[in-house]
C-alpha cells in the first residue's frame, strides 16, 4: 500500500532541479504551469563569482511579483515560496550585473546557478508542522498522507473537468462541422442547378436546341 502511495506521490506532486550558466549582463528565466490553491518552494544557489551582482524575480503571467531579490549572496542556499490562488504560468528569471565594465565579457565570470522547484505536499515541510503541533512520526506521515490522498482525488477532479470540457468541445465542432457540411451540400445542389437552368436558357438564345 505505502508503495503504492508512493508511485502516485511521484505523479501527483513535483520537484525539478535544474543547473544553468549565466553570464554576465545577462538574464535566464524558467516558467512553469501550476494549477489554482498550490503551494510553491524553491531553493536556488548562487555560485561565487567577483564583481558580478546578481537578482532574481519570481512573475505570474500578469507580472505580478510573487518573489524577489536584488542582491543574491553567494555560496549560500537561500528559499522562496508562494501559493497561487488560480491557475497560472509562473516564471524565474535570473539576471546577472557585471559590477565592472572589464568583467562583462570574461567568460570566467560565469554564474552556476542551481534551482530547485517544488509544489504541492512535496513544498510542504512536514517535519516542522510535527514540531509546532507536536505531533509524533506516524501522526506526521498519517497527515502527510491524508494531504497526498486529497491532492489526487483533486487532480483525478481536475482530469476529468477537463475531459468533460474537451468532450464538449468536440461534440460543438462535429455538430458545426456537421452543420457546415449540409450547408455546402444545399449551396452547391443551388449551384448546380442555377448552373443548368442558366445554360439551358443561354443554349435556347444561341438556337443550338429547342
Amino acid at each position: 500500500m505505502r508503495s503504492i502511495l508512493f508511485v502516485l506521490a511521484t505523479l501527483f506532486a513535483y520537484a525539478h532541479c535544474i543547473r544553468f550558466y549565466l553570464d554576465p549582463n545577462s538574464m535566464r528565466c524558467l516558467k512553469e504551469e501550476v494549477q489554482a490553491k498550490v503551494l510553491v518552494a524553491g531553493e536556488y544557489e548562487v555560485s561565487v563569482t567577483p564583481a558580478v551582482k546578481t537578482e532574481y524575480v519570481v512573475r505570474d503571467s500578469k507580472g505580478h511579483i510573487l518573489s524577489r531579490k536584488d542582491d543574491i549572496p553567494h555560496g549560500k542556499i537561500l528559499k522562496f515560496s508562494f501559493a497561487t490562488e488560480t491557475y497560472d504560468t509562473f516564471e524565474v528569471c535570473f539576471i546577472a550585473h557585471a559590477i565592472q565594465p572589464s568583467f562583462s565579457g570574461n567568460k570566467q565570470n560565469k554564474q552556476e546557478i542551481y534551482l530547485v522547484v517544488k509544489r504541492g505536499i512535496e513544498a510542504k515541510s512536514y517535519e516542522g508542522l510535527g514540531e509546532v503541533a507536536k505531533l509524533k512520526p506516524s501522526e506526521v506521515e498519517l497527515k502527510r498522507l491524508e494531504d497526498l490522498s486529497e491532492a489526487i482525488v483533486q487532480d483525478f477532479a481536475r482530469m476529468r473537468k477537463n475531459e468533460e470540457e474537451m468532450r464538449d468541445t468536440n461534440e460543438a465542432t462535429n455538430t458545426r462541422v456537421l452543420y457546415f457540411s449540409i450547408f455546402s451540400m444545399c449551396w452547391l445542389l443551388t449551384l448546380s442547378v442555377w448552373q443548368v437552368f442558366y445554360l439551358r436558357s443561354f443554349f435556347k438564345a444561341k438556337k443550338l436546341i429547342e
